[in-house]
């Protein structure tokens, strides 16, 4: 399923959070040249998000050009009173994850990228479970996918044609 992209206005604030860095070494005759490679994720507290990889000589302007990066991959997650709206599954690569809403109070279960991805969305109660790959590359993609998957009753009653009341009540 294709992730909807969003346009912002200059005036949204998005908050940059640094999710892993890797450095790489090409040994040469001259000796050994380090490169780094930064994943970061932007949000804005309230459903903007996105994700982007920067890769630099230092650590610094990598993350500077993840924010770059990922302030081109915005997309919108439908967040409803802090969790979300349904159960999702989605997979990227060796990357598997599952998030469940949760009641008001329980706070943000959830491991490592995932963690990231979730709380730079504005989501404070969910119950996220990470299967296969740790890898964080694809954790971030494989989360990102998972919430550009969610859909909200207005949109479900939409497509379906049929009025809110008939949602809920079958």
């Amino acid at each position: 399923m294709a992730m909807d992209k969003v346009k912002i206005n200059n005036d949204v604030e998005l908050k940059d959070r640094l999710v892993a860095v890797n450095r790489t070494t090409k040994v040469t005759k001259g000796g050994r040249t380090f490169t780094f490679a930064a994943i970061v994720v932007v949000g804005d507290g309230k459903g903007v998000l996105g994700w982007g990889l920067g890769k630099a000589g230092e650590v610094p302007a990598a993350i500077a050009k993840g924010v770059e990066s990922a302030k081109k991959n915005l997309i919108k997650v439908h967040v409803l009173n802090g969790t979300i709206p349904h159960e999702v599954e989605a997979r990227f690569s060796g990357a598997r994850v599952f998030l469940k809403p949760a009641a008001e109070g329980t706070g943000l279960v959830a491991g490592g990228a995932m963690r990231a991805v979730l709380d730079s969305a504005g989501i404070q109660d969910i119950l996220a479970k990470s299967k296969g790959s740790s890898n964080p590359h694809n954790l971030v993609k494989a989360t990102m996918l998972a919430l550009s998957q969610l859909r909200d009753a207005y949109t479900v009653a939409q497509t379906r044609g049929i009025t809110m009341d008939k949602v809920f009540n079958g």
